[in-house]
């Protein structure tokens, strides 16, 4: 797995905030993280591909636009790469949990921009089963609804 390396007040766009990151595979990140959101694109989704430990496998052109990464920088990434830290672990948590269990996930995500910047999604993660085990996921995003990304980032303060 590619080790994440920090991120540079140089590449990020405005003023923004420090923040140490620490993720479920024991591996921290700094990140830098501005206000200004890029909104999602009308008529697009964002698909990627990962292998059961998380990591980037595969995306299409609107994932590689909206994160502000190359493609060779998501291919073989943690994508964790994108965990903006104002999404809580509960909500990963409970996202891989359902996904390990062979079910399907929906929730509203607010990821990083390579830039500090973020944008909110609706996201589904399916986990492909191929002769009863699981050996990827698929998360395909989509345009939120704005009153369910104000109802997200509410219930997102409340959870530890």
């Amino acid at each position: 797995m590619t080790v994440l390396a920090d991120m540079v007040p140089e590449q990020i766009e405005g003023p923004g905030t420090e923040h140490h990151l620490t993720f479920h595979d024991g591996t921290t990140r700094r990140v830098y993280v501005t206000e200004i959101e890029t909104p999602f694109p009308d008529g697009k989704l964002i698909v990627s591909r990962t292998d059961l430990a998380g990591v980037i496998t595969d995306m299409n052109q609107a994932f590689v636009d909206m994160s502000g990464y190359s493609p060779d920088e998501l291919l073989g990434a943690p994508h964790h790469i994108l965990r903006h830290p104002d999404m809580p672990a509960p909500a990963f948590a409970d996202l891989w949990d359902t996904v390990l269990a062979g079910e399907k996930w929906h929730g509203y995500v607010k990821n990083l921009r390579r830039d500090g910047g973020f944008y909110w999604v609706y996201a589904t993660v399916i986990p492909n089963i191929r002769h009863g085990e699981i050996v990827s996921l698929t998360s395909v995003r989509r345009k939120p609804s704005r009153s369910k990304v104000e109802a997200s980032q509410a219930l997102y303060l409340t959870m530890v």
